[in-house]
């Protein structure tokens, strides 16, 4: 049965330690924080004999030797014994202590680490960004306020939990950054409308070079990115899980880029999963209805949908043509008949082109996809012909 003391004992071991401290040099002080520290986590004490470790650990805190408080946050960091108050202390000294703390204290709560993260500098949120087993709602915070430097270091540590909308924000706020967006290209979780808005920064980046600024007019730098975006757009829809087309369709619609030209591009490149998710978002109409017109409705019924989206009426005959024929074409079930769509689209409006120039310049941009898919197909056959002679 341990001694117990009473409070004039306790102030005595305080201000015996105190005492000896004012005149100790720097390296006994840190043996003896050390030894305090360890004695405090592993020893049988009595509760005035813990209360009188507490009081003198706490005071040393403000030793004017980092050598003091490095050795006191050795000794407690990996333990969930240590006190709360003295490692959140310790966690905001310089970063050879803190680093100590932050990386492997488990008394931190992920709220500490938040309110540590908020009122920390840039190195404290690295090193917060590093710690292992971090939680969403850490990640969530780092990734509102840290720099895209600290944000690396969260994409790195491959035991955080981020989160899908953590991720979006990540790349709203960082997209710029070639780092950043590199490794959240490299990821299988990134949500749709994430990887879109990354690809825009891309093509942005790719035009912005002053070889190609010297070498290019700026009207068509613009259309070079527009196209560029487009087409990437297309290929993220088709690669897409089915749950995460509405999310991507309303990211389009909020930037601005669900254009007729680009649903007519997603048609013709067969996306018509996502064509009619777009239909969905723009019409209101619940998804089984858009989808049974777009599969069996009459003309009219087809252009009633369409027009319902706000498309234009001039247009909506070109669009209403083209999901014909994308019908003909899944109902012959052959790959050359689906290939060429957009050919035939523009077969079909050659004999008779339409009045409006809205509907001709749409058509141009079919034509230009119908060019680029043979280009793809004569590249395709002459590879599958040299395999085939190697």
């Amino acid at each position: 049965m341990g001694t117990r003391l009473n409070p004039l004992g306790l102030e005595l071991i305080v201000e015996t330690f105190l005492r000896w401290v004012e005149t100790a040099r720097a390296v006994d002080r840190a043996r003896a924080a050390n030894a305090l520290a360890r004695a405090f986590l592993r020893s049988r004490m009595a509760a005035e004999e813990r209360r009188a470790a507490k009081v003198a650990m706490t005071y040393l805190l403000d030793d004017p030797s980092p050598r003091v408080r490095l050795a006191l946050a050795e000794a407690l960091a990996d333990s969930q014994e240590a006190p709360r108050p003295l490692m959140i202390s310790l966690a905001e000294d310089q970063p050879e202590i803190a680093s100590l703390v932050i990386l492997r204290s488990p008394v931190l709560s992920e709220m500490d680490l938040v309110d540590l993260a908020g009122r920390g500098s840039g190195a404290t949120r690295m090193l917060i960004a590093a710690r292992p087993h971090i939680g969403r709602g850490l990640a969530a915070a780092l990734a509102e306020i840290g720099d895209a430097a600290e944000t690396l270091v969260l994409l790195e540590n491959p035991s955080a939990a981020i989160a899908r909308f953590t991720l979006k924000r990540i790349a709203e706020r960082h997209g710029g950054d070639e780092n950043v967006r590199a490794l959240l290209l490299d990821r299988d979780d990134l949500p749709a409308d994430a990887r879109q808005l990354l690809v825009q920064h891309v093509t942005e980046a790719l035009t912005s070079f002053g070889l190609v600024r010297a070498a290019v007019d700026s009207r068509r730098i613009d259309n070079l990115i527009r196209e560029a975006g487009a087409s990437a757009t297309i290929t993220i829809a088709a690669n897409v899980l089915p749950d995460e087309l509405p999310s991507l369709v309303e990211h389009l619609r909020d930037t601005g880029r669900l254009t007729p030209a680009f649903l007519m591009h997603a048609l013709c490149s067969g996306r018509t999963d996502f064509f009619a998710a777009g239909m969905v978002s723009l019409s209101g109409v619940d998804e089984r209805r858009v989808r049974s017109i777009l599969a069996t409705g009459r003309f009219h019924a087809v252009r009633a949908l369409l027009e319902t989206t706000g498309l234009p009426r001039e247009v909506s005959p070109v669009f209403v043509e083209a999901i014909m024929l994308w019908r003909n074409a899944i109902q012959a079930a052959c790959g050359s008949e689906m290939e060429s769509v957009s050919a035939r689209l523009i077969e079909r409006y050659r004999k008779e082109p339409p009045e409006s120039e809205t509907a001709r310049a749409l058509l141009d941009m079919v034509e230009k996809l119908a060019i680029i898919d043979q280009r793809r197909l004569a590249r395709d056959y002459a590879t599958g012909l040299a395999l085939t002679a190697a």
